[in-house]
């Protein structure tokens, strides 16, 4: 249980103490601000304290917001502050001088925790501050305030506001119109009955895997039911976000799943159709491993643009204003928001054609939706960082360089160059279209002359910072040429098993890059050296994968790409968990929908 400590002159009739039992928290009454310092010091080391002024009044909603988010080690809001234990030494400073700078004299008066509030904020700590919009929260100074300040509690309905922000401030058409409207009453649902947004996000999993299994099936009956699975699959997958929100129950191990989640389902439902279709005589694996790659990339495009800019200064462009721009007239930012064809949309598109159609018109459809939505989004980026003139960070530069994963190989081939050969974005560009060239020219060994080819590209590309214009397209292309790479040399095969494990493998490698993104976001830098030497890096496995294709016959190929896909399966399986589950792990929630 946490501790409140109420604060200043209590009054008659408030229900402060009512609400803060509400919301889990022990409370205790400090006569003066010295008695404050002193009942912070005696609660439990291991647990939140908060500071609020006994005069409050406002929503139970805005206390919720402003002291329970466990994201955040200190949090305020108007009349109250809150401490999570990382959080404690800096507030008990802080209590500490104002005690000693005489602030006791005034806590009749003033607001104890806004005073706080204000010795944190000139010592330079990060005090997070929830957006409360309509919601009240305030420290009225006289009877007449304090009337109007409960009107005005009164006025809003705190229920209301609550589950409104539960939903994604910016989703997409499909999810917004079509699943948030009745998800979120789900989500208060499961919040009531005491349900974790954990606990539904293992079920939105299990419901997608039981559609895969259904497609699996290759029946019509088997088709339809896997569509509305999906569809099901979905609504949970937003439920749970919803109920995160809706209850502030963030957590680390619930980032890692969120993170991680939805791509298994996509991917593991693409691997039931191409089973299904198998299982009626069309072989359309090569369409799934290409949907999978594809979308990926589309990803990756997406995590290295942001990375790249986020934090860059001077960072506008004329593409940018006309964009915002087309913000301003209200149809149009649905219609962009649906031709880039986001995770609502394309479940819903997959649900229906599977119920409807074959796997293969299904993937075809998904491809060129996705191939299209994968130009507009990238041509209007390359058209961004072109016309902008942004001084990109070393962080930023860091951050794609991690996302690259150059491995030792290149790392070898770095130390021994002199020189760096040319832009980061072109040397990796050219290694890319030499290592393409070879795989398609037909010659058993040209391939492997490829690949070393593109092995010299990745290290030079990692040669000097990634701060040029166009330098956050080097990961993209590092992951379309290595994915490309296993698709091309198992479709080349032409034997059984040998496209799913292929795809198999690319899932592997993808689930990697995807948990890379995620450490980044959370401020945790790259999965660690040990894992990435282990797995080789990725123009490592390029190379290994066209020399196993050059040195064994077909199904000798097939047998090594399956152990390759098992080994690097496990390996950043067993370390994803191991980090996720460890109490370093940031609490990342994504509030933006990914493509």
């Amino acid at each position: 249980m946490s501790t409140a400590i109420l604060t200043g002159q209590p009054v008659p009739g408030s229900s402060i103490e009512g609400d803060l039992r509400s919301l889990g928290f022990d409370v205790r009454v400090a006569v003066d601000a010295a008695d404050a310092e002193r009942l912070v010091a005696e609660a439990p080391c291991e647990q939140r304290v908060a500071l609020v002024d006994a005069r409050f009044v406002g929503h139970v909603h805005a206390l919720r917001l402003g002291l329970t988010d466990p994201r955040f080690p200190l949090a305020a809001v108007p009349g109250a502050v809150t401490a999570q234990p990382e959080g404690r030494v800096t507030l008990t400073r802080a209590l500490a001088r104002d005690n000693s700078a005489g602030g006791g004299t005034a806590l009749a008066v003033d607001s104890l925790p806004d005073r706080i509030v204000t010795a944190l904020a000139d010592e330079g700590a990060e005090v997070y501050r929830p957006e409360l919009g309509s919601l009240v929260a305030a420290v009225p100074a006289d009877p007449q305030a304090r009337n109007e300040a409960r009107q005005a509690v009164a006025d809003v309905d705190d229920e209301a506001v609550r589950l409104k922000s539960a939903v994604k401030s910016r989703d997409g058409f499909f999810t917004t119109h079509f699943i948030s409207p009745y998800s979120r009453y789900l989500a208060r649902w499961c919040a009531r009955r005491g349900l974790t947004p954990n606990q539904v996000t293992t079920a939105s999993l299990i419901t997608a895997l039981i559609a895969a299994a259904c497609a699996a099936t290759g029946t019509r009956g088997g088709f339809v039911a896997a569509g509305v699975l999906l569809i099901a699959s979905f609504v949970l997958d937003c439920t749970d976000g919803q109920l995160a929100r809706y209850s502030l129950q963030y957590s680390t191990l619930g980032a890692w799943l969120d993170a991680t989640f939805d791509r298994a389902k996509e991917y593991a439902y693409y691997a039931g159709l191409a089973l299904g279709a198998a299982r009626g005589g069309d072989d359309v694996w090569a369409l799934a491993l290409g949907a999978m790659i594809l979308q990926t990339c589309r990803h990756v495009v997406d995590f290295s643009f942001n990375e790249a800019n986020h934090d860059a200064t001077a960072n506008t462009s004329p593409t940018a204003a006309l964009s915002d721009k087309l913000d301003s007239v209200g149809w149009t930012v649905w219609v962009r928001r649906m031709i880039v064809l986001p995770i609502g949309e394309r479940w819903a598109m997959i649900a229906v054609l599977t119920a409807a159609t074959t796997p293969r018109i299904t993937f075809y459809a998904l491809l060129i939706g996705c191939a299209f939505a994968a130009t507009y989004t990238t041509a209007g980026r390359v058209l961004r960082s072109l016309t902008r003139k942004a001084q990109r960070t070393d962080r930023a530069a860091q951050a794609l360089a991690d996302l690259a994963d150059n491995g030792p190989l290149a790392g070898v081939l770095t130390r021994v160059a002199r020189a760096p050969l040319g832009a980061p974005f072109l040397v990796a560009l050219a290694g890319t279209v030499v290592l393409a060239v070879a795989l398609f020219s037909g010659v058993t060994w040209a391939p492997v002359a490829g690949a070393v080819v593109y092995a010299i590209a990745a290290a030079q590309a990692l040669y000097r910072p990634l701060k040029g214009a166009l330098d956050w397209l080097v990961p993209p292309l590092f992951r379309a040429a290595e994915y490309g790479t296993v698709l091309i040399l198992a479709a080349t095969a032409d034997v059984n098993g040998a496209l799913p494990a292929a795809f198999g493998l690319v899932a592997a490698v993808a689930y990697h890059h995807y948990d890379t993104v995620y450490r980044i976001r959370g401020n945790a830098g790259a999965p660690p050296a040990w894992l990435v030497r282990a797995i080789g890096g990725h123009e490592g496995r390029t190379l290994l994968v066209t020399v196993l294709a050059a040195l064994l016959t077909a199904s000798q190929f097939t047998v090594a790409l399956t152990v390759l896909a098992v080994a690097v399966a496990l390996l950043v399986l067993v370390e994803s968990i191991r980090f996720w589950v460890s109490a370093g792990a940031p609490a990342v929630h994504d509030e933006g929908e990914p493509a």
